[in-house]
Parts: C-alpha cells; sequence; structure tokens
C-alpha cells in the first residue's frame, strides 16, 4: 500500500447484525478512497447497498464493481428521494462534506461520511443544528480508530480496568504522501481545512475515546510546510495538545513524511499511559520485524504491575463500529459513537487547526 487515501481494510471478524434488507444505504461523492472501506464494512455487517454515485462515472464504476448488485444513480436526486435508503455514506472533497451531510438530512436520512467531517467551526454550527431539527445522525468514519483491530483491542482494555485511569494519550499519525497520485484539492487548504483538520481529526477522536473525557482545551497547535515548496497551500506537519476536562492530556503529531523505505503508508501509533501500566499500539507495522514480510499490523504492547504481553489481534477483533451503526441507525440508538462525541472530536481538531492558523 504506497499510501493511505486507499486503505480499505475489511473486518474479517464481523457477522452481519441484520436480516437481508433490513439496512439498504447509498454511496456518493466518491472522492477519497476510504470510501471503500466504509461501504465494505457496512456491507459485511449486513447493509445492502443499493445505489452509488458520483459525477465521475468511472468513480461510480469502480464501486459498483466491487458491489454488482447496487445500482449507478442517475442523480443524487435519486438517492435522497428513495425511501428505502436509511444512510448516505460519502467521502466528499472535505470542504463540501458538510452541504451535503446537511441535504441527506433534510430528506430524512442518516449521514456518514469520512473523515474530516467538518473544514470550518461554522460547518459544525449548522450540522449540530440539523442534527437537532431534523432528529438525524451525523456520522463520520475516523477510521484510525474505528477500521484498527489493535485501536478497537485497546478500548477493550481500558474499559475492563487493565491500565487503571488514563493519564495520558501520545499519538502519531505519519502519511507517505505520493504526491504524484494525489487529486488537486488535496493541495488547496480551502478544500481539505489543513493537516491538523484531517489527519488530526482521528487523533482528536482516539483522545475523547481512550481518556474518558467528555470535552478538551487546545494548548498549542503548530501546522507548517518543512520541505514542499512546490506544493505552497500543503501542510506537511502539524501537532497539537490538549488537556481534558477530566485531567488527562494528550500530545498527537500528524505528518507526511513516511519514507519510501517503510513497508506501508505509515506507522502509526498510540501509547495510553494510565496509572496501573500503559499500552502502545503499533497500528500498522512493526518496525524492524519480520523484514522479509508484508508489514504485520495490529501490534499491541501492553506493560501493567502482572507483567509484560505483546499481542497481534489481526483477524481477532474485528471493526464493531459498523454494525453497531447499522443498529443504531434502524433502533434509533446511539452505541456506536454517540453525536455530542462526534461532533466534539471534530470541534477540538478545528479549534486546533484554528490556533495554528494564527500562529503563522
Amino acid at each position: 500500500m504506497t499510501d493511505g487515501m486507499h486503505y480499505a481494510p475489511i473486518a474479517r471478524a464481523q457477522a452481519p447484525v441484520c436480516a437481508p434488507g433490513d439496512f439498504t444505504f447509498a454511496a456518493m461523492s466518491l472522492d477519497h478512497g476510504h470510501i471503500y472501506g466504509m461501504v465494505d464494512n457496512l456491507v459485511q455487517a449486513g447493509g445492502v447497498l443499493k445505489y452509488v454515485y458520483d459525477t465521475d462515472p468511472k468513480k461510480a464504476e469502480s464501486l459498483q464493481r466491487r458491489h454488482p448488485l447496487a445500482q449507478i444513480a442517475n442523480s443524487p436526486e435519486q438517492i435522497l428521494q428513495d425511501p428505502d435508503v436509511m444512510l448516505v455514506a460519502a467521502a466528499a472533497i472535505p470542504s463540501l462534506r458538510c452541504d451535503l451531510g446537511l441535504q441527506v438530512l433534510a430528506h430524512g436520512k442518516d449521514y456518514f461520511t469520512d473523515k474530516t467531517p467538518f473544514t470550518s467551526l461554522d460547518q459544525l454550527h449548522q450540522a449540530r443544528q440539523a442534527v437537532l431539527t431534523t432528529g438525524r445522525k451525523y456520522a463520520c468514519c475516523y477510521s484510525e480508530r474505528l477500521q484498527n483491530e489493535s485501536a478497537e483491542y485497546a478500548l477493550e482494555l481500558i474499559n475492563d480496568g487493565v491500565i487503571g485511569d488514563v493519564i495520558q494519550v501520545l499519538g502519531v499519525g505519519p502519511h507517505r504522501l505520493n504526491a504524484a497520485a494525489r487529486p488537486d484539492w488535496f493541495f488547496r487548504k480551502a478544500l481539505y481545512g489543513g493537516i491538523i483538520c484531517d489527519i488530526g481529526s482521528h487523533q482528536a477522536e482516539q483522545y475523547l475515546a481512550y481518556s474518558g473525557a467528555s470535552s478538551a482545551t487546545v494548548t498549542m497547535a503548530r501546522a507548517t510546510n518543512f520541505a514542499n515548496p512546490d506544493y505552497p497551500e500543503l501542510e506537511d506537519f502539524g501537532e497539537f495538545s490538549v488537556v481534558g476536562d477530566n485531567g488527562s492530556s494528550g500530545y498527537f503529531r500528524m505528518d507526511w513524511f513516511t519514507p519510501d523505505g517503510l513497508r506501508t503508508w505509515g506507522d502509526g501509533r498510540t501509547t495510553i499511559l494510565g496509572t496501573k501500566g500503559y499500552i502502545e499500539l503499533r497500528k500498522y507495522v512493526d518496525l524492524g520485524q519480520q523484514l522479509d514480510q508484508p508489514a504485520r499490523e495490529n501490534n499491541v504492547y501492553i506493560a501493567t504491575q502482572d507483567g509484560e504481553e505483546q499481542h497481534q489481534v489481526t483477524g481477532k477483533i474485528g471493526f464493531p463500529f459498523f454494525g453497531a451503526l447499522i443498529l443504531d441507525c434502524i433502533e434509533r440508538t446511539e452505541l456506536a459513537m454517540s453525536q455530542k462525541h462526534c461532533f466534539t472530536a471534530a470541534a477540538i481538531c478545528l479549534q486546533a487547526q484554528q490556533m495554528a492558523d494564527l500562529d503563522r
């Protein structure tokens, strides 16, 4: 995998949560490759993909080839006006994600967008109002946790009290740039929102999930372009720190400096410190191990008073979010992720991006 734009893992340990036909959805605005993982995992969890649509027929045809029973819609209206469609999944250009979501909610359907869900605090405000007005869901695929088994396993360990109360979360989200394969919008800040807004949204969501904080204050943020003068609007490095309302803290770094010699698109890691131990996640590669093999994912290291443990959990945890989201849409519950959690994660990365922009 040369870059993260087309990283679309499918859960192996995922059984359908509903009967065929109980949950029908559509996919549209297929600008980011993450849509494949979003759709594939909803189908794996029991969803039925009825329509695909994009203004570029090639993108729609590409997704349809993976799901040949789906129809290619003639227009967005065909999807929005079909009463069978319960949810619309989309990976639009980031600056356009909110407007599409507002349309989806206004048509009485739930919305599931790729991260980042917004590129401005004003968009977040509009979405909050729309959720209150319509009663529909505005969900986001924060895939660095929701589509990573080591990340989900860490949450299980924390909830079971294995490392005690979480004090600090450290996260790094390096990505390979692979600039030649990126679309034009990727390099235009008004469209992608900034590196903290984009990749940092993953980190903000994980901080909330692991720390148990319900809100956080951004204490430091920086974003810059160190080494890509040919793309002046690209931010190739970003970092931010937070302090949560429960006293925990977090520091997060994101960058586009993954070297070509690494076997995968990024050595994403998370370290979670608790009062009784700590957990380290080496999500996509265990650096230096099995160099003659493909990158081994989902590596979990644990240290507590009882000793040290190492787990490789690929195929053992699954991606429980997707089945829970389907049930939430059917039963109007909030098991997968609360709306407050989703929007608070977005607010943190937007506030950090705003701070970084003011400091430049």
